[in-house]
């Protein structure tokens, strides 16, 4: 079978949605297919085409960007041209392309998959506001054209103004969460890095520093959690300079996290490899995912952190609290509420035992091929629907 994966950004750009096509890319090509991923060329010194594990990435020049959306003029003649030449359509929204890809996939009776991973809430302003719009419309149309509807979890389809529009047409496949295998060695050596003695409760985030993220709520907890754990040090694993579209929100969280940096208490570790991701969670204590709105609607770190048997503690909000609601392994605070935050960590931080899951069983239901095999079974269905044979 081939697959056409349609998203804005693909790597070398890390956020979860890039992360998800990627991992399902590669699980997909492991499967005996072949795929195509259909993307912007967001930076020019990008090869308009390559081969990635197996992948093959197709970008299409960027004209220019407003907010964190791609004006691509070619987009279309690159959609006809690729939409014609394979089997399945796979489209990953918030996508402005989207509606127009969608139509295509109908019109050439491709079977047509969106999978919709969150909201779009851009930060206030005028520009902001019509890039939400546009992208709103957008994404309607796309419904509409699709054969086929997903989302991570039913929490978040019950609870998205989008998703409850066209609930008929949804169904559920669980994300594709792994990491590399990394030594006993390498998990000390990142400890002898970052928390010398060993001894310190360390609070993990790993997130691009955005507005959604819900930094400044952590920021605001850690004072109540280091009156109980004095020691407390948080490693932050992700960009936090020149994040594209957030530089004003950096303006806000930076100086605050530059001095609890200055005690002690807070380490901003960049942008990390997967390898190096392998050997973050297990020197965590906890994982926290803070975030605000509905442009998060999992959060796959969780997961990542639960492998390794690291509890999580995450926002209040659909699809973000499954993880710790379907494990066992964390607990849950109010969205942007930075004492329900904090009592949560201290909570995590003190009974560390009451949070054991199973890290195995959780890596087998979320594995790559868990969730390549649920697309393959949803794909040959549509085609039998839309292109049936004789």
């Amino acid at each position: 079978m081939k697959v056409l994966e349609v998203l804005t950004y693909y790597r070398p750009h890390v956020s979860g949605l890039t992360i998800y096509v990627e991992r399902l890319s590669k699980a997909l090509v492991e499967r005996g297919h072949e795929v195509t991923v259909l993307t912007s060329q967001y930076d020019r010194s990008l090869p308009r085409t390559e081969e990635i594990d197996g992948v093959r990435v197709v970008r299409v020049p960027a004209l220019f960007k407003v907010s964190k959306g791609i004006i691509m003029p070619t987009m279309g003649i690159e959609a006809t041209k690729h939409v014609l030449r394979n089997d399945v359509v796979h489209l990953h929204l918030p996508q402005f392309d989207a509606a127009g890809v969608a139509v295509r996939g109908r019109l050439f009776k491709r079977p047509t998959v969106l999978t919709y991973h969150c909201d779009v809430k851009l930060p206030s302003g005028f520009i902001n506001a019509l890039a939400n719009f546009a992208v709103d419309v957008m994404n309607n149309i796309a419904a509409v054209f699709a054969h086929r509807l997903v989302t991570y979890t039913q929490d978040y389809a019950d609870h998205s103004p989008y998703a409850r529009r066209y609930r008929q047409k949804f169904t559920t496949i669980l994300p594709p969460v792994t990491l590399p295998k990394v030594s006993e060695e390498e998990i000390a050596a990142f400890r002898a890095a970052h928390n010398p003695q060993g001894r310190r409760p360390v609070i993990g985030m790993a997130a691009r520093l955005a507005a959604e993220k819900g930094v400044e709520v952590l920021l605001r907890a850690m004072p109540r959690v280091l009156e109980r754990f004095p020691e407390a040090l948080v490693l932050y694993a992700g960009p936090y300079q020149n994040v594209l579209g957030e530089e004003a929100y950096a303006r806000r969280v930076l100086p605050m996290a530059e001095k609890l940096a200055a005690e002690g208490h807070w380490k901003f570790l960049g942008l990390l490899s997967p390898h190096q991701m392998a050997a973050f969670y297990p020197n965590l204590d906890v994982l926290v995912l803070p975030s605000l709105n509905s442009t998060e609607s999992f959060g796959l770190v969780q997961i990542e952190a639960m492998m390794n048997g690291v509890p999580a503690v995450a926002s209040n909000l659909p699809g973000v609290r499954q993880p710790v609601k379907m494990t066992g392994m964390g607990e849950i605070a109010e969205v942007g509420d930075h004492e329900s935050l904090a009592e949560a960590l201290i909570k995590v931080l003190s009974n560390p035992e009451n949070y054991r899951g199973d890290p195995e069983e959780i890596a087998r239901r979320f594995s790559p091929a868990q969730t390549a095999a649920a697309y393959e079974a949803l794909f040959n269905q549509l085609l039998a629907e839309v292109r049936p044979r004789g």
